[in-house]
């Protein structure tokens, strides 16, 4: 008998064993597709200029290398989400990894800049249905408490290494060995991740069919937004073709608002945002998604024009940025198990806000340790505290064959978050810098060229004001970001999926 019982426990520790090993594994594969997905969004930036003069691209057309992406990812990624509920996300997860990899060859092999623009759309096609269907997999796999929280911690590490490691990786890949293997390493990647994809469980599928009318306006309105916030940054908010595009945002997503409310199978469930917790983690996770994209964006300029670092060494000493939410993704994980939400999240964001204020100090002559790497570390440390607990809530309590659907509306607003985080901190810089010294970027350029050392001090304190000045207007937002969670978010603790445990 004692050894049918020793057998007994034998047989018990190894299948314990064999369910953490595919755990790990399924953690594996889901942070590896978040990563490549979001590595994709600045990847390929410091290869700009390698790329126009190898394939002879336009001035014009060359951010249509960036934006071509970040608009079809954006713009598709509700119909990703509800096409994962509706044919099976680990299916579709499937289908993207295969349109996302064979994008990433076909861009990589690309013989003129047109077919590299439309390699890159595709690149985004195959990433709005890897990414909703990723977070929607997490739930899926992962059951509500601590396993969980370690996934939610991983995605969000993954969604910040992916910013920063794609600045750091072009610049490396690039000065290596060419342009071209930006979207040349995604092949191996791709396929490993799709061989692993084997692990993960299917979970059950939701009834009815694709809204085809939802889809249409959802994905046009998304995409003007992120065309006109995108826009504005460059030629100004009351730009023709800028107001323009914000206009057919609005009509789209009003019809598409009006599509849902009375459509039997709406692409986005209108009753997921009935929730008090969930809304307002949309509305946080939109302004986090603009906070950290704005808060890197100003950061590598201001280290590549006034602290004259190269693309390279600009990207090493944006690691802070990763190491800071990496981190904060580790701590959030554990402090949700024992406090609310708001008491985790609340806390980042002023933490967050203090980070920025900081930043919003900076001289020209401002060292790299003391006046950008510390307070860089306390932004993005901060907002990954406030980012893990609004993942969290996204997915709780959601109906698992509704759950492609939550998560693509909050990869959604990240995005969306993202455009006008970067298109409002590019205003309100370059309107602050022009006070000081019109076309202040051209002046530094044109000072740079011609050896004037006089207009190279004069922009680049023109340019560290308007950082200065944007950082101080995100770190007003962020104070606003965290009273409004305050006043919404009520939920309680994440450790379990029991009504008592999960909030009020």
């Amino acid at each position: 008998m004692p050894r049918a019982e020793d057998g007994g426990d034998a047989t018990v520790t190894a299948a314990e064993t064999t369910a953490r090993n595919r755990s790990r594994l399924a953690l594996l594969v889901v942070a590896t597709a978040q990563l490549m997905t979001v590595l994709d969004d600045t990847v390929a930036n410091v290869a700009l200029p390698s790329i126009q003069a190898d394939l002879g691209v336009s001035t014009t057309a060359l951010p249509w290398v960036i934006n071509a992406y970040l608009l079809a990812f954006g713009g598709l990624l509700l119909f990703g989400g509800r096409v994962g509920d509706l044919a099976g996300r680990r299916r579709v997860l499937r289908a993207g990894l295969v349109v996302f990899t064979a994008a990433s060859l076909a861009g990589g092999l690309a013989p003129t800049g047109e077919l590299l623009i439309a390699a890159r759309a595709v690149q985004g096609v195959g990433a709005a249905l890897v990414a909703p269907n990723v977070l929607a997999l997490i739930a899926t796999n992962f059951p509500a408490g601590a396993a969980r929280n370690k996934a939610m911690g991983a995605y969000g590490a993954m969604s910040a290494l992916g910013i920063v490691g794609g600045v750091l990786l072009g610049g490396l890949l690039t000065g290596a060995l060419s342009w071209r293997w930006v979207l040349l390493i995604n092949l191996p990647i791709g396929l490993v991740v799709l061989a692993g994809t084997r692990v993960l469980r299917e979970g059950e599928r939701g009834a009815g069919r694709l809204d085809t009318l939802g889809a249409l306006t959802a994905t046009g309105g998304v995409s003007a937004l992120a065309y006109g916030s995108t826009r504005a940054g460059e030629y100004g908010w009351g730009e023709a073709l800028t107001l323009a595009a914000f206009a057919v945002a609005l009509v789209l997503l009003v019809t598409f608002v009006l599509v849902q409310a009375r459509s039997r199978h709406p692409l986005l469930p209108l009753h997921l945002l009935a929730d008090r917790n969930r809304s307002g983690a949309y509305l946080s996770v939109l302004v986090i998604g603009a906070g950290l994209m704005g808060t890197f964006y100003l950061a590598v300029l201001f280290m590549q024009q006034v602290l004259q670092f190269g693309p390279l060494r600009a990207g090493v000493a944006s690691l802070p940025f990763g190491l800071g939410i990496i981190v904060a993704a580790g701590v959030a994980s554990k402090l949700v198990e024992e406090l609310p939400v708001r008491a985790v999240a609340v806390p980042g964001l002023l933490l967050a806000a203090l980070g920025l204020f900081w930043l919003s100090r900076l001289q020209a002559d401002s060292g790299y340790v003391s006046g950008l790497m510390v307070p860089f570390f306390l932004a993005t440390f901060g907002l990954g505290l406030a980012f893990l607990p609004m993942t969290l809530l996204v997915v709780r309590e959601v109906d698992e064959r509704e759950t492609g659907s939550a998560s693509a509306l909050m990869n959604t607003a990240q995005q969306v978050g993202a455009a006008l985080g970067l298109a409002l901190l590019t205003t309100v810089s370059t309107t602050a810098a022009d006070t000081r010294l019109p076309g202040a970027g051209r002046a530094l350029q044109r000072a740079v060229s011609e050896g004037d050392a006089g207009l190279l001090a004069r922009a680049e304190q023109a340019l560290s004001h308007g950082y200065t000045s944007a950082y101080l207007a995100a770190a007003a937002v962020l104070v606003l970001a965290a009273i409004m969670v305050a006043l919404t978010i009520t939920a309680g603790r994440q450790q379990s999926s029991t009504p008592a445990q999960s909030g009020a």
